[in-house]
């Protein structure tokens, strides 16, 4: 413990060394190495609390905004530290109650998130990259760069948005959260798990984990980590083919992660969590639309206690990947039944603003 303590007060010593030349975010720093910091300016511990309670549970955008604190505190905290919030830059709301925000960085880089109203509840599809680090030929974000990871803080302010959002438009707050978003979750692991202490945590959004769900392409030694790391929240994982040829044509990258090795983590998964998880696919006409797609999927979905998201596709382009017939969908729905597996079939939401599955990539 007494070595940990100095390895706390050392990161922070050289953390705030570091600030001469570029401002950090305040919020990098842990509650402690707040209490630290306040500490050393010859202040009392307790402070950094309340600074932490504003930054998190009030969400505060600036300094000045934290009005228990005393002028002169403020001041000293402008002069060593920024607040890199997130801005909503455009809101866009579809016929259907989405709404779609661009949100820019403090970088003037832009991600975007998309909140889903049912008539139960209301979800928030936040992202985790700007652009994403896979190559999914079906999905509109893959065709960005990947510019970087978002911070733990870029992430919690689009659900912190999309609460107050829920609130003023559908007099209720966000009920579940999906990193559905832009980028795959995964490649941002560190990050994303921050993000979710904090939207969990009573000093937080105190949301429910089980409340939240993180969907993967399938990096399967990343699965292995959270069921390792004894998350609590749901996960999801976009499947589309248990073809391994059919697979890798739809979503390249997954060549490095075979479906042996997805199998693999996936039972590992459930072993160590008995929590079941969600496959994501689309039916396109002429990939996975046939009889052995089916009967391959069914036979995949045996392997551990599972549900399918049968999702409506939104086509971005006039290429190969074009939502398959009803038939098709309905082929699958029989057969997945037939085997005593939940199926769900999704329809899409806010494809008039490109808000839908596939669609976000940044053309607001």
């Amino acid at each position: 413990m007494i070595l940990q303590k100095y390895k706390t007060k050392f990161y922070l010593f050289d953390y705030l060394c570091n600030m001469q030349t570029t401002k950090k975010d305040v919020r990098a720093l842990t509650k402690e190495q707040l209490r630290d910091f306040f500490v050393s300016q010859g202040d009392k511990a307790f402070r950094g609390n309340q600074v932490y309670e504003w930054l998190w549970h009030k969400k505060a955008h600036s300094f000045e905004d934290m009005t228990s604190i005393s002028k002169e505190t403020r001041a000293m905290l402008e002069a060593n530290f920024v607040i890199n919030h997130i801005k909503v830059d455009t809101m866009q709301r579809s016929e259907d109650g989405t709404v779609k925000n661009a949100v820019r960085l403090h970088d003037d880089l832009i991600v975007e998130s998309v909140l889903i109203p049912t008539k139960t509840r209301t979800t928030a599809c936040v992202s985790s990259q700007v652009g994403c680090s896979l190559d999914c030929n079906f999905c509109a974000t893959a065709q960005l760069k990947r510019m970087r990871n978002l911070e733990p803080g870029e992430i919690y302010d689009q659900v912190a948005a999309i609460d107050n959002e829920s609130r003023l438009y559908f007099d209720r707050p966000l009920s579940n959260i999906v990193f559905m978003g832009m980028g795959e979750p995964l490649m941002n692991y560190n990050n994303v798990l921050k993000a979710i202490d904090k939207i969990t945590s009573p000093e937080g959004l105190g949301m429910s984990p089980k409340r939240i769900t993180v969907s993967t392409s399938g990096v399967s030694k990343m699965i292995k980590k959270m069921a390792d790391d004894e998350v609590r929240f749901k996960l999801a994982v976009s499947l589309h083919s248990a073809i391994e040829a059919t697979r890798n044509e739809i979503m390249p990258f997954t060549k490095k992660f075979p479906l042996t090795e997805l199998r693999e983590s996936l039972e590992y998964w459930y072993a160590k969590t008995k929590s079941a998880i969600t496959y994501e696919y689309v039916v396109w006409e002429g990939i996975n639309d046939d009889a052995a797609s089916i009967k391959a999927l069914v036979q995949f979905c045996k392997y551990v206690p599972c549900k399918v998201n049968l999702i409506e596709y939104n086509p971005i382009d006039d290429g190969k990947f074009q939502q398959a017939s009803e038939q098709a969908t309905q082929d699958y729905i029989d057969a997945l039944e037939n085997a005593k597996i939940t199926v769900v079939v999704r329809r899409s939401r806010g494809k008039d603003i490109d808000a839908a599955c596939g669609q976000l990539a940044n053309k607001s």
